[in-house]
């Protein structure tokens, strides 16, 4: 399948990149980083998904909106508002097979900086309407809410052994997921899953159902 990768240079965008590639997929990649995969049945395009040209890509199955910034000012303007170009240009055609978001746990929660969390809550509710019309395509459209990931972004927590306690403490199975695991879950929910259509998965090891109780 053609298979298209919003933030494919680097963290879970990159996982998911290799997880199609190894799948036997043709994919390309959209990301203001340069190409970091060297693979035949890879095409990469560096370009600002908010405000740069967006390459002509025809006959899109599988669309995979991954990119994002974190506390950067511009959160909800690449987020959101990019994440809305991306997919209006590329989904709404008779190929399309299926839409995965990468969203956040944060969209569920509140946990996180206040732009940041608007933009993801912003797109899984993006994702419910893109479900109900990209229905007459028979395609599906679901996201993904991830809580903490083993990736750079977070190389601060985890290299520090006090934030990491603390974090560790408000999960339920004391760990994160890593990079490969979100890639099989969006490979699942995008090529496997048929049925399954204008729903947020959360995979954060429990953390939203911490509960101490107290008696």
């Amino acid at each position: 399948m053609r298979v298209l990768v919003t933030g494919s240079s680097n963290g879970i965008g990159k996982a998911i990149a290799e997880e199609f590639l190894a799948c036997g997929h043709d994919v390309f990649g959209i990301d203001i980083c340069r190409e970091t995969i060297n693979h035949n049945n890879y095409t990469h395009t560096v370009t600002d998904i908010f405000k740069g040209d967006l390459p002509d890509i025809e006959n899109v199955e599988v669309l995979i909106n991954n990119a994002g910034v974190q506390n950067s000012g511009n959160d909800i303007d690449v987020n959101l508002k990019g994440t809305i170009r991306v997919t209006e240009k590329y989904a709404f055609q008779k190929n399309i097979k299926s839409v995965v978001f990468i969203s956040s746990a944060s969209a569920q929660t509140g946990a996180e900086f206040p732009e940041y969390t608007a933009s993801k809550g912003g797109m899984t509710a993006y994702m419910k309407n893109v479900a109900l019309r990209i229905a007459e395509y028979g395609a599906t459209a679901n996201s993904l809410s991830p809580g903490g990931v083993l990736t750079s972004l977070n190389s601060h927590i985890i290299e520090s052994p006090k934030l990491w306690t603390q974090v560790m403490n408000e999960t339920l199975l004391s760990k994160w997921a890593d990079a490969a695991e979100i890639a099989k879950w969006t490979y699942f929910v995008a090529v496997i899953n048929k049925s399954m259509t204008a729903q947020d998965i959360l995979i954060d090891n429990g953390e939203a159902a911490k509960s101490n109780f107290i008696w």
